[in-house]
């Protein structure tokens, strides 16, 4: 009887090293292929959510207009007078944590058709990261929003 369940033991066989590391090679690549991106999938989204959150402060400054005479030259909505005024409850950044609420604003501009222009320009908590310089948030796309908070030279001669 012990002699069969040695026998057996012997004949059963197990997974040798060259198929094992087939086996982690071939999960090596597959990490290799997702991991970058699952990264650039949470890059877009953080973008997204920035353009989301100028669009907010967009539709809080038109609330802002309607209550507020706007003179010819126009006038600066800060993040922080749209959130005491309650047009716009408080938003997050998605990168770190909060915006500037004084440094964050919309500017608006009366336009030739008589109606208004409205640039974001979104500033991080601490002062020194500019999610993009003051554009229109309805032209925005992704490539516009740089995470980093460095805009580039173009862009600066835009922005704020």
């Amino acid at each position: 009887m012990l002699k069969k369940i040695g026998q057996r033991l012997k004949n059963e066989r197990g997974l040798t090293l060259i198929e094992l590391l087939a086996v982690v090679v071939i999960l090596g690549i597959i990490a290799a292929i997702a991991i970058p991106s699952i990264g650039g999938l949470i890059n877009n989204s953080k973008k997204d959510a920035h353009i989301a959150n100028a669009q907010q402060m967009v539709s809080a400054a038109r609330l802002a207009v309607t209550s507020t005479e706007i003179g010819t030259g126009g006038k600066d909505f800060t993040l922080k007078t749209l959130i005491d005024n309650g047009y716009i409850e408080e938003i997050d950044n998605p990168s770190d944590g909060e915006y500037n609420q004084t440094l964050s604003k919309v500017s608006v501009t009366k336009n030739a058709k008589d109606g208004y222009d409205y640039k974001v320009t979104l500033i991080g908590g601490t002062g020194d990261k500019k999610y993009f310089p003051t554009e229109d948030p309805a032209s925005l796309e992704r490539d516009d929003v740089k995470l980093d908070g460095v805009a580039t030279a173009s862009q600066e001669g835009s922005g704020t």
